[in-house]
């Protein structure tokens, strides 16, 4: 038994040291390989039926071609694998095969935003959020070395646009005390003024620490310096509305935008759904919502995400059922919990054929990866039938 335990951890650990120096540009020390390779579109289907974590790891492995080739892919069988692997409790091991592909100096897919976010997703399907939120910050926590050394290296003269970037970066990090300093070295030392940008990063920070006096007291700043507030600076002040005032307070913010002809758009109309609902004032809500186009807006992934979810937590099925129906004719259905959200109502509520027509649509809209959420659902609610009964293991793959 203790020599078969110890071949099966050597096995692994060979799986993994192989998989972890594929991404290195040195010229690896020859290894056994598998006997047959893989393009990332066949492995990504097998990963989908073995539930193995070694053999998992020996699919993945065998994938012939590199992630650049077809990132989209790759990165689902890579996410795949390290599901397997965390569902048999190897955490550590999951973590090394995804850290791995986040060194952009080993991996180049690794500085594009697209392969972060995804690599993020990663994490959290391999129940990683620890890891997952460190890849997050781990990319504005670089900017403000970045922002020194590439200066001096390079001798660049930062302006306003790089001052932006560090600014953000630092308010993204939660360093919301450094970013007002350096906002001050970048105006009084450096004299370069504040653009519209920079204002509003710093705004948004202030109103989401709580401190509206002094987020207030800076837009009054911005204004007098001669910095208009665009559309976006306005936007984050009617946010705050919307989620800790009044429709009153957000609609006078809306004229003002008018009057100095920054024209509210979707987002700004969005919030405004977002407190009418949070006030109950549901009716209101929906006739926003239907006049959208009169304003010269359309709706967008958020508006019926978020009407949707507001009106199902009102009780409000049937005019739920009514923006899904919308969201389906522009292909912007929102996610799996709202959508759960409407399709437990429904089935609550007697209305059954609308409830398992839902769930047909979106178990074709959705990627696989979901789809054992809504036969899982289908069950606990008895919407499906002896037909539809699959492997459970199938269900929460």
């Amino acid at each position: 038994m203790a020599t078969f335990l110890s071949s099966s951890s050597l096995r692994r650990r060979h799986l993994l040291l192989r998989l972890l120096s594929t991404t290195t540009t040195t010229t690896p020390t020859p290894t056994p390989t598998p006997t047959t390779t893989l393009s990332a579109s066949a492995a990504k289907s097998r990963l989908r039926r073995e539930f193995d974590p070694d053999r998992a790891i020996s699919i993945l492995s065998s994938v012939s071609e590199p992630p650049s080739s077809h990132p989209a892919s790759s990165l689902h069988a890579l996410s795949l694998a390290a599901r397997r692997l965390s569902r048999s409790r190897r955490f550590a091991d999951a973590a090394a095969l995804l850290d791995a592909r986040r060194d952009p100096a080993l991996n180049p897919l690794a500085s594009s935003e697209p392969y972060l976010a995804a690599l993020i997703s990663s994490y959290g399907a391999a129940s990683l959020p620890d890891h997952a939120l460190a890849a997050f910050r781990d990319r504005h926590r670089r900017v403000p070395a970045l922002f020194r050394d590439l200066s001096a290296e390079l001798r660049i003269v930062p302006d306003a646009v790089s001052y932006g970037i560090l600014i953000k970066a630092l308010c993204l990090s939660g360093k919301t005390q450094k970013a007002f300093e350096t906002f001050q070295q970048m105006r009084d030392e450096k004299s370069i003024a504040p653009t519209a940008v920079i204002y509003t990063t710093l705004i948004d920070s202030l109103y989401k620490e709580g401190k509206d006096r002094e987020a207030d007291d800076l837009w009054k700043e911005m204004a007098s310096s001669g910095c208009a507030p665009d559309r976006t600076a306005y936007n984050v002040r009617v946010m705050h509305r919307a989620l800790h005032g009044r429709p009153e307070e957000v609609l006078e913010l809306l004229k003002e935008m008018e009057s100095v002809g920054a024209r509210p758009d979707t987002i700004s109309y969005n919030f405004l759904m977002t407190c009418y609902s949070k006030n109950g004032l549901f009716d209101e809500a929906k006739e926003l919502y239907k006049h959208l186009g009169e304003k010269g807006c359309v709706p967008n992934a958020a508006t019926y995400k978020t009407l949707l979810a507001y009106l199902c937590q009102n009780g409000d099925f049937e005019g739920g059922l009514g923006v899904f129906r919308d969201s389906l004719r522009r292909n912007k259905v929102p996610d799996f919990r709202t959508m759960k959200m409407l399709v437990e109502g429904l089935a609550k509520e007697g209305k059954v054929e609308e409830a398992k027509g839902v769930i047909k649509v979106v178990k074709e809209k959705f990627p696989d990866d979901l789809v054992g959420g809504w036969k899982k659902l289908e069950k606990e609610l008895g919407l499906s039938s002896e037909d539809d009964v699959t492997n459970p293991e199938e269900e929460t793959a």
